[in-house]
């Protein structure tokens, strides 16, 4: 006897919607989360996507998917049809939020009218198509390491010499990025150096200089880093990129 496994059935969202988030269901239309204040975990096919003030998650129409809410979260929605905005992800998946996004989208609520959907979708699906999810820490000492990393991502310094250079204690920082971000301080260092290569490589950059300009010591412990979290080499990248563009 074969067993039928059943799909979730699409449902509107004030159909189910509950103070702790959603059961499993999926939706006829492509949506984007986004939390500017608090935190939500939207779980897809057995992957957890943890969202921030920094991170939000592409949900194509059709993945069945949940969502925890955090307490106080503000969750923003926005929502697009499949006929006329095409989207590049057929699975959900997390992307970093910029500044002039989240200026966009927090405008978008305080509107009383509906917005451009066209400009909105075109807003929200730029950036490079392989960054790494990059939650920001919230906490001063954390948030300050954070930030001149971002200005300068092949400072050397480890966790313990950044927490002198901020009278602090290197346990309290990591203890802050495993927290905050849910990446401890390393794996948040390596993701930023990955991140910000990207653009470095889209430049024409060769791999050796990229390597020593985000901080790896080495190009190939940046190769091996680059095809780790990407599932490529930075050659293959940049060939894919230059197809894409072709």
């Amino acid at each position: 006897m074969t067993e039928t496994v059943a799909t979730p059935e699409v449902l509107a969202d004030d159909e189910f919607i509950a103070d702790w988030g959603h059961p499993t269901h999926a939706h006829d239309f492509h949506q984007f989360l986004y939390v500017p204040l608090g935190r939500i975990t939207v779980t897809a096919h057995g992957r957890e996507h943890r969202l921030s003030p920094s991170v939000g998650v592409w949900i194509p129409a059709g993945v069945p998917h949940s969502a925890r809410f955090g307490p106080d979260s503000m969750i923003v929605v926005e929502t697009f049809e499949t006929d006329l905005y095409p989207l590049q992800h057929t699975e959900a998946t997390t992307v970093n939020v910029t500044d002039p996004q989240r200026a966009l989208l927090l405008g978008r609520m305080r509107r009383s009218a509906p917005g451009n959907d066209a400009e909105v979708f075109a807003a929200l699906s730029t950036g490079p198509r392989a960054s790494l999810p990059l939650p920001r820490p919230s906490s001063r000492v954390a948030l300050a390491v954070a930030e001149q990393l971002s200005r300068t991502p092949s400072d050397p310094r480890t966790a313990a010499e950044w927490a002198r250079s901020l009278h602090s204690s290197s346990t309290s920082l990591r203890r802050a990025f495993r927290a905050e971000t849910g990446l401890a301080f390393s794996e948040w260092r390596t993701r930023l150096r990955l991140n910000q290569s990207l653009e470095l490589l889209d430049r024409g950059y060769l791999v050796g200089a990229v390597a020593a300009r985000v901080g790896f010591t080495s190009a190939n412990g940046y190769i091996l880093a680059f095809r780790r979290h990407f599932g490529q080499t930075p050659g293959a990248y940049v060939r894919r990129s230059a197809a894409r563009s072709a």
